[in-house]
């Protein structure tokens, strides 16, 4: 899956800007599914036509957090508004790609350290008083190179391999779910019927899921996402089990039960279809962040849902971590749980 993750990771996808990475997903899935449509909202939808009894949706989130441009000075320095959820410590000092006629490349700065005064030193620098460089000298430069008020920006990062199948890149959170559910339409052999979408503007709101899953209306859902494991330096006060290399996560409960609290019988079937084809895999009950999966679940009269997830060491940053291995279990377990859904749901 490493260079599925690579093509999907290093292409742009900030929320509502998700064309290039839904054109990745259908180039993928063409020939695995029956048709595919994208709705009013953006979000594409890959149809593998089965039973008309069970419908399955299969929800991964291809946008990404990352900035838009919300002003050029007179002097060429460009502002930015955060897409998404930021860590300001992490941006500052990186280098960043915009989307003007081409992709511009540029770097996040600030007031240097030298020209502080002690107690600004002190403080952590927020994002609205960075500036990005691309080099140019005034604004009508800046708008030659096809920059103007509302380009969408990514920090500068490609995926490389790590020691131990550990890889690392920009924007895991999703695009490993998308590369997980890609795999899990190729090899499941279903006979329901699954909806396998590639939603748009999760990181600000669940927006694609909650319109898609309302017209779909599925009999139920999987939502594929990414969750911080807590093994590294410093975790240790999360008291939280999650590994990377240990398997796929499947979520109890998610923002500590204000998102996703997860049906009993959704958890049942996805554990004991782990436990049945020996797929490595873990709980995670999170009191922060949600996914997909709690639109959906409160779309119309109700979905029951649940969350596959791949451990992730440092979310929203650019330098992401997981391993190959859990991505292949998240993989089958999903393609799996869509074969095995007869033992639980007639």
């Amino acid at each position: 899956m490493f260079e599925l993750i690579k093509k999907l990771s290093n292409a742009l996808g900030v929320s509502g800007y998700e064309e290039d990475v839904k054109e990745i997903v259908k180039a993928e899935l063409e020939n695995y599914v029956d048709e595919i449509k994208t709705d009013s909202l953006g979000n594409l939808i890959c149809v593998k036509n089965g039973s008309e009894r069970m419908k399955i949706m299969v929800a991964a989130h291809v946008d990404e957090i990352g900035f838009v441009v919300k002003h050029i000075d007179d002097k060429g320095f460009i502002r930015l508004t955060p897409i998404g959820g930021h860590f300001s410590q992490i941006v500052l000092g990186q280098r960043v790609v915009i989307y003007g006629k081409s992709k511009i490349y540029g770097v996040i700065g600030c007031k240097p350290p030298h020209l502080m005064k002690d107690e600004e030193r002190k403080k952590a620098i927020e994002i609205s008083d960075m500036f990005v460089d691309v080099g140019a000298s005034s604004k009508e430069e800046v708008l030659k190179l096809g920059i103007e008020v509302g380009s969408p920006a990514v920090l500068d990062r490609e995926v490389v391999m790590l020691a131990n199948n550990r890889i690392t890149g920009k924007a895991f959170d999703n695009r490993v779910g998308v590369a997980v559910m890609i795999e899990a339409v190729k090899r499941t052999e279903s006979d329901a019927t699954v909806f396998a979408v590639a939603t748009v503007q999760e990181e600000v709101g669940l927006k694609g899921a909650r319109t898609c899953a309302y017209a779909l209306d599925p009999n139920l859902a999987i939502a594929l996402d990414t969750c911080p494991a807590a093994d590294f330096p410093g975790s240790e006060s999360a008291h939280m089990d999650i590994r990377i290399g240990k398997g796929a996560a499947i979520t109890v409960i998610d923002a500590a039960g204000r998102g996703l609290i997860t049906t009993p019988k959704v958890l049942k079937w996805l554990r004991e279809t782990a436990e049945k084809y020996n797929i490595p895999y873990q709980l995670e009950v999170a009191e922060g962040g949600t996914t997909d999966a709690s639109a959906i679940s409160l779309t119309k009269q109700g979905i029951p849902a649940g969350v596959v997830s791949v451990p992730a060491r440092y979310i929203h940053s650019p330098v992401e971590v997981v391993d190959l291995r859990d991505c292949d279990s998240a993989a089958n377990l999903v393609a799996k749980a869509l074969e095995t859904y007869k033992d639980y749901w007639y």
